[in-house]
C-alpha cells in the first residue's frame, strides 16, 4: 500500500519537471534534455552491453545488464547531449554551453540508469516482467520512462540553477 501511494505521488511529480522545463525560455527545446540524456544512455547501454558486455552489473536485479553497457550508457548520454546542443543551436540560434551539456548528459545518464535499476528491483520484488504491453519490445510505457522519472527532476534543478546560454 505504501509503495502504491509513493509511486502515485512520486512518478507524476517527477514527470511534472518536464512541464516545468517546457515553461522556461526556449522550453520547447529544453524539455528534450532529460529525454535525450536518458534515451541515448539506454540505447548506448544496450548496444555497448551487446558488443562488449562481459561483467554483470547487478545480476540479481537485472541479469542482462553489464558494467560495460553501463559505461557505454554514460558515454551515450554525454554524446547525445553534444548532438542535442548542435540541433538546439540550428533551431534556435542559441549556443548552449558545451560543458553544461556534457554534464547534463552525464547526470541524465547516471540517474537514468539508477531509475532503470530501481524499477527493475520493484519488478523483481513483485514478479513482474514488463509494466505493460502498449509498446511491444519495450516492456511498456513505464519501462521506457523509468530513466526519465529519475533524471527529469535533477536536470530541471540544474537548468534552473545555471546559465546554459
Amino acid at each position: 500500500l505504501c509503495a502504491i501511494l509513493v509511486a502515485g505521488a512520486a512518478i507524476p511529480l517527477a514527470l511534472s519537471c518536464l512541464l516545468r522545463l517546457r515553461m522556461l525560455e526556449h522550453g520547447a527545446g529544453l524539455v528534450l534534455i532529460p529525454l535525450v540524456a536518458a534515451f541515448m544512455s539506454d540505447t548506448m547501454a544496450l548496444f555497448g552491453g551487446m558488443l562488449f558486455g562481459k561483467t554483470k552489473l547487478a545480476p540479481v536485479v537485472s541479469p542482462k545488464k553489464t558494467r560495460e553497457g553501463a559505461v557505454s550508457g554514460l558515454v551515450g548520454g554525454m554524446v547525445g547531449m553534444v548532438l542535442y546542443r548542435i540541433i538546439f543551436f540550428l533551431c534556435t540560434e542559441v549556443p548552449l554551453h558545451i560543458g553544461w551539456c556534457v554534464l547534463l548528459g552525464l547526470v541524465g545518464a547516471v540517474l537514468g540508469q539508477l531509475g532503470d535499476l530501481s524499477f527493475s528491483c520493484v519488478k523483481r520484488q513483485y514478479g513482474i516482467k514488463d509494466y505493460g504491453r502498449l509498446l511491444p519490445g519495450h516492456g511498456g510505457v513505464l519501462d521506457r520512462f523509468d530513466s526519465v522519472i529519475f533524471a527529469a527532476p535533477v536536470i530541471w534543478m540544474i537548468v534552473n540553477a545555471v546559465a546554459l546560454y
